[in-house]
Order: structure tokens, then C-alpha cells, then sequence
């Protein structure tokens, strides 16, 4: 029986790697994440098997042009947008040129969107400045609208319900974990590992598996267990540093996760993110 359940309708708009996993992740089809990497088809354990799949949820797909082969400046947007855009709840837009991501939400607002997401792995995929402008014209048109930075650091907000609908019901955005352990003579060995929330490419399910009977009686052994996982899934965010965060998105990335199972074994010490990013990657100001 599925454990994720939506009703909300999502098209994605894309070019790339990144757009092709996320995807797959959302379809959970057999064999989707040693498909990209991971464990590999011969190591692969199923580990979402039943657990989801937001097939039918997926109204439309559209593979864009790689920004690199467009002009610096297109004055006629939609001469590269979908001519016909089909309706649903939520857009999703990855790796997209910058005049098609501002030109987007007044296509979508008519058709009756009521959000619009654009992931950012790539710190060229929509800089600081631009989200801004996007954002205010999405206020206007009604869109609700958010721009994570990676994408695995989109958390519930008030000022958009309906992408906290997407977190949620998907269980898709920052990741968290409930995790069960014994402790014997000061070694923990971690048991039971249940994801309530992925990252949206699905990163937390294979680093879920090889936490399994992990021991360990220092949290630095745990950080680089994680680490490891992470890196070999492998990760999606970018190696260049962000010039907002002065940090790669990569090791942001995998810092959250980290803190994300330090939260569910209930350690609250985070000495181990750089003062530089501890407010983004922990959610507090």
C-alpha cells in the first residue's frame, strides 16, 4: 500500500540530467534509481517499492532548449515556450533560460496554476535577483512561488499552502528521517530507518539503506557514513561555490542531510556545519 498519496497535478518543465531524475523519482517505476546511479541495478533492494508513485499526478512533461544554445536575451519568450501548456496545480521549472523563467508564470496564472517552483542546483539556474522579480510578478498574478536553493532545502512556509500540499503529501523537500537505535557501552547501532521526507531526487531512500545496522560511537563516524552516501548516490548539487551562500550547493546539500538524521536520533549539537551556512542549512534565523 502506498504510504505517499496526492491528488495535485504537476507539469514539469526541463532540460537536463536533473530534470530526467527528479521525474524519475516522482514515478518511483522498478529500477529508477540504479537507473541514475546508487546501488546499481545488481545491488538495488527495492527500498520504495510500493511505496509511491505520482505517475498519474504527472499531467504533462516539457524538455526545453539548453539555455547554453539560446541568446543572452530573447525578446520573444514564447517563441520557446509550449505553445499549448496543459492545466494543473503546480510547474516545476529546471535548468530553464532566465527570460522563459520570468515569461512562465503569465501563462500559468490563466490556465489556473496556483504554484510555481523553480529548483536551483546550479547557481547560474536562477541567481538571487531573479527569484526576487519572479517572485513579486507571481504575487501579483496570484502564483504562490518558491526557489530552493538546492531543491532539498524546500521546507513548509505560510506563505505558500500548496507547496507545503507538494512537501507533504509527496514527501518530497528537506529530508527527515525517524530512526530507531540501541546503544550497548557507548556504540550505537542504528535499526529501523523510516524516510517521512526525501530529497526530491531521492538521495534519503539510498542513504536510508546504507545507514542500516551502521555502528558507531562518535558522531564524526555517523557524519561521514552519510557522506559517503550521499556523494555515491550521487548528489545533484553543484561543485561551483555559490556566490549568495559562498559555499558549493553540493556540500549544502550534504550538510542538511546530516542534520537532518542528527534531528531524528535527537542530537542537537551542530558543530559540524560551517558558521557560514548554519542558518541555511538548519532553517533558523
Amino acid at each position: 500500500m502506498s504510504k505517499f498519496k496526492s491528488d495535485l497535478k504537476l507539469t514539469i518543465f526541463y532540460n537536463g540530467f536533473f530534470g530526467e531524475r527528479f521525474i524519475a523519482n516522482l514515478m518511483n517505476y522498478k529500477n529508477s534509481c540504479p537507473s541514475f546511479g546508487a546501488c546499481g541495478l545488481d545491488g538495488c533492494v527495492q527500498c520504495k517499492e510500493n511505496i509511491y508513485s505520482f505517475s498519474k499526478n504527472i499531467i504533462a512533461t516539457y524538455g526545453m532548449i539548453d539555455p547554453a544554445n539560446l541568446p543572452d536575451f530573447i525578446e520573444n519568450p514564447e517563441d520557446f515556450l509550449p505553445k499549448n501548456i496543459a492545466k494543473a496545480d503546480i510547474a516545476i521549472a529546471i535548468n530553464m533560460h532566465s527570460d522563459l523563467l520570468i515569461a512562465l508564470p503569465e501563462r500559468l496564472a490563466p490556465l489556473g496554476y496556483k504554484a510555481y517552483i523553480i529548483p536551483v542546483e546550479e547557481p547560474n539556474w536562477c541567481s538571487p535577483g531573479l527569484a526576487k522579480q519572479i517572485k513579486e510578478k507571481c504575487l501579483e498574478l496570484g502564483l504562490e512561488f518558491a526557489a530552493p536553493k538546492p531543491f532539498c532545502l524546500l521546507r513548509e512556509s505560510e506563505e505558500h499552502p500548496v507547496i507545503n500540499r507538494f512537501i507533504r503529501e509527496m514527501g518530497m523537500g528537506y529530508p527527515k528521517f525517524e530512526i530507531d537505535f540501541v546503544e550497548i557501552n557507548g556504540v550505537k547501532r542504528l535499526k529501523n530507518i523510516r524516510i517521512l521526507r526525501s530529497e526530491p531526487c531521492g538521495a534519503a531512500w539510498y542513504i536510508g539503506v546504507r545507514l542500516r545496522e551502521f555502528e558507531f560511537d562518535t558522531f564524526r563516524q555517523l557524519w561521514d557514513r552519510i557522506a559517503e552516501a550521499h556523494h555515491s548516490f550521487p548528489c545533484t548539487g553543484s561543485m561551483k561555490k555559490d556566490i549568495e551562500y559562498n559555499e558549493t550547493l553540493l556540500h549544502v546539500a550534504g550538510y542538511a542531510v546530516r542534520h537532518a538524521v542528527d534531528e531524528a536520533l535527537g542530537y542537537e549539537d551542530d558543530e559540524d556545519i560551517p558558521e557560514h551556512i548554519k542558518s541555511i542549512v538548519t532553517g533558523n534565523s
